[in-house]
């Protein structure tokens, strides 16, 4: 290993242990993220109740058609409806939040450009 690679080592170990500052465009990405996390979070978890619902209404109609019929009708129906509005209720939150901070971030955005 010659001078120059031990050197560029050395940095990057140490570049680990420095205290970094906040920069504007850290900020900036910290802000996307909070305007898209709930979005996100609430599209995963909605959408994978929904597919449980749905499959256990599946699961109802294919196993016990005789007794849970109806029931395994209904609760697929349900399912199948909260798979369908995930996405619109997605983009309705995410346009929400976008709308609530727009002008932060094209405030910081424009600072960062300029």
């Amino acid at each position: 290993m010659d001078k120059n690679d031990r050197n560029f080592l050395a940095q990057k170990i140490r570049s680990q242990y420095t205290e970094s500052e906040n920069t504007q465009l850290d900020d900036l990405k910290a802000l996307d993220v909070k305007v898209k996390r709930p979005a996100i979070l609430f599209g995963y978890i909605f959408g994978g109740a929904a597919a449980l619902i749905l499959g256990t209404g599946m699961s109802l109609v294919m196993e016990f058609s005789d007794r849970f019929m109806t029931v395994g009708i209904a609760t697929g129906i349900v399912g199948m409806i909260m798979a369908i509005i995930n996405y619109p209720l997605y983009k309705k939150i995410l346009n929400s939040r976008k709308k609530k901070f727009s002008a932060q971030i094209i405030e910081l955005s424009n600072k960062i450009i300029d």
